[in-house]
């Protein structure tokens, strides 16, 4: 985008004299991040731009690993900019308006239990399941719990990503940053089955991914969720794992800190919810078994 484009972003920040250097540089970020998500539909002007379409931005800020916080920050820009647009005329109608969004908490993330865990990671496979896809899955799943990685990081793994000798894999994470995950025993042993057969699978014309659908195509998150769905007892999300990756960690004692840096999170207050999970993990667990609760 160009600084002559028909959002006129630039003016947009000059006109804002009353906000700091950094909040201006942070809604330019948020704007920036928005005009480019709506060109996917097309729309490359704030004219084009629909409550609806707000919306569904908002909506698809949620399922991105977002603090609530940093959505309602994004939400903040928009309302500024279009208030703008509007006296400037480049739009006809403010399309923030009725858009609600809390900067509070919000519902907490799913935990799966201890007997999902178990469904989803040692169930006997069925008997007309072929080896190669419930390797497959088992090393999915394994990944997905093991080391929290997100479903997109793990559907574009590469075989240069993993290091099993070392116990880690390699990451590509949101904006391109690397970061180093641990792989458990359980998910070792279970990535050596996979890669033994993998060649059987994967043709050689679909290049270095490590995972491979039916057809021979790169995983896709459907195909995560199709695994869950043969494999789970409840209905689960791929994304339930990673919640639940971060959860039980921090019930073992590790540190935020530490946590953040392993789910890939560049702020903090995004990984600060699990710590609420955990709290109320903790307050649930006292009242069922504490007899002066």
């Amino acid at each position: 985008m160009n600084d002559h484009d028909p959002w006129r972003l630039t003016e947009f920040g000059r006109s804002q004299t009353s906000l700091s250097v950094r909040t201006v540089s942070a809604y330019d970020a948020d704007l920036r991040l928005f005009s480019d998500w709506v060109a996917r539909s097309s729309i490359d002007s704030p004219d084009g731009v629909t409550r609806t379409l707000v919306r569904r931005y908002v909506a698809a800020l949620s399922t991105r690993d977002y603090a609530r916080r940093s959505i309602a920050r994004k939400v903040a820009a928009l309302r500024r900019y279009f208030a703008w647009a509007l006296e400037e005329g480049l739009t006809g109608v403010d399309p923030t308006i009725g858009v609600q969004v809390t900067a509070g908490q919000g519902r907490l993330p799913r935990v799966l239990d201890r007997r999902e865990l178990e469904q989803l990671l040692d169930a006997p496979p069925p008997d007309d399941e072929p080896v190669w896809r419930r390797r497959r899955d088992d090393a999915v799943l394994e990944v997905l719990y093991g080391s929290g990685v997100r479903v997109s990081e793990l559907c574009e793994l590469g075989l240069d990503q993993v290091r099993l000798d070392e116990g880690v894999l390699i990451v590509w994470g949101k904006g391109a940053k690397e970061r180093r995950v641990p792989l458990g025993e359980p998910a070792v042993d279970a990535f050596r089955a996979w890669l033994a057969i993998r060649r059987d699978v994967v043709p050689d014309a679909a290049g270095p991914i490590v995972f491979a659908n039916e057809r021979g195509k790169q995983l896709t998150p459907r195909d995560v969720r199709r695994i869950l769905d043969r494999r789970s007892p409840t209905p689960t999300h791929p994304h339930a794992l990673r919640h639940t990756f971060a959860t039980h960690l921090l019930d073992g004692g590790a540190d935020l800190r530490s946590v953040q840096e392993l789910l890939g999170h560049s702020d903090v207050a995004t990984t600060q919810r699990y710590t609420h999970v955990s709290r109320e993990r903790l307050r649930s667990a006292y009242q069922k078994s504490h007899p002066r609760a």
